[in-house]
């Protein structure tokens, strides 16, 4: 006899929706939403019908849905979303000035960072980063602080798992992440070299929060071909520090 496949609950194929929804796929037809959500064309005409209403997704003339500003709204109060944001800010302002590069703010969400800042110049290096995106922690600056002061379980869960590569340049050997990690703390900085792309590097600092723990980092993005990584570290750390201060911390 065939399995009978599970009855998927009203907030599962309620978030199912919204999570139809990407930076590859931001405006979405009723017939895309359906098929990506895995739901009938009923069913999802009636849970768009109320997401839409409640303000969760805007439809534009077109008949094309896109997320909606109530959503927004509420990811506002997240402490690691606006909060961090507004008392980074005039940080990587400033060191966006210093440097005329990439500058970005990240969080770590379970084996990913989460880009939730980014300012960058007409003439800064091309990055493959945008407010919201997401990567492997052990390809980019940001994900390398974070996973160093992430805890031992977590480092060795993820030294254990597939290590995903990019360029010939992304770090694969778990014995090297480790080392790799080790170096982060020692020197309170991380560089990711050409892990992502083959023309860019990133040097990134901790950012702490009131009691200290890592809660965030900060980074410059730079051509790897003339990467001057001894006088980019003390600006990137002098920007994490200030973060941190406004965020409560007070090193002892």
């Amino acid at each position: 006899m065939p399995a009978v496949a599970p009855t998927r609950s009203a907030p599962d194929r309620l978030l199912s929706v919204l999570a139809a929804f990407d930076h590859a796929h931001p405006a979405l037809s009723l017939t895309d939403i359906s098929r990506r959500a895995g739901l009938s064309l009923t069913t999802a005409h009636r849970l768009v019908a109320a997401l839409a209403e409640w303000g969760a997704l805007e439809r534009d003339p077109a008949g094309t849905y896109h997320v909606g500003l109530r959503l927004w709204e509420i990811a506002a109060l997240a402490p690691r979303g606006l909060a961090l944001r507004q008392a980074a800010l005039p940080y990587l302002e400033d060191l966006y000035e210093a440097t005329h590069e990439n500058v970005q703010l990240a969080v770590r969400d379970g084996a990913e960072v989460v880009y939730t800042e980014w300012l960058s110049g007409h003439s800064a290096v091309g990055v493959r980063i945008r407010v919201g995106a997401r990567w492997p922690l052990h390809v980019t600056g940001v994900g390398l602080v974070l996973l160093a002061h992430g805890g031992a379980e977590l480092q060795e869960t993820y030294c254990a798992a597939p290590l995903a590569s990019y360029t010939a340049h992304t770090i694969t050997d778990p014995a090297l992440l480790r080392r790799t990690l080790a170096e982060v703390r020692r020197t309170g900085v991380a560089v990711s070299d050409r892990q992502v792309t083959d023309d860019a590097l990133s040097v990134a600092a901790p950012v702490r929060g009131p009691d200290g723990e890592v809660v965030a980092a900060v980074s410059v993005v730079v051509p790897a071909a003339n990467a001057q990584v001894p006088s980019l570290a003390p600006a990137i750390r002098l920007a994490a520090r200030g973060i941190s201060r406004s965020l409560g911390w007070h090193p002892t």
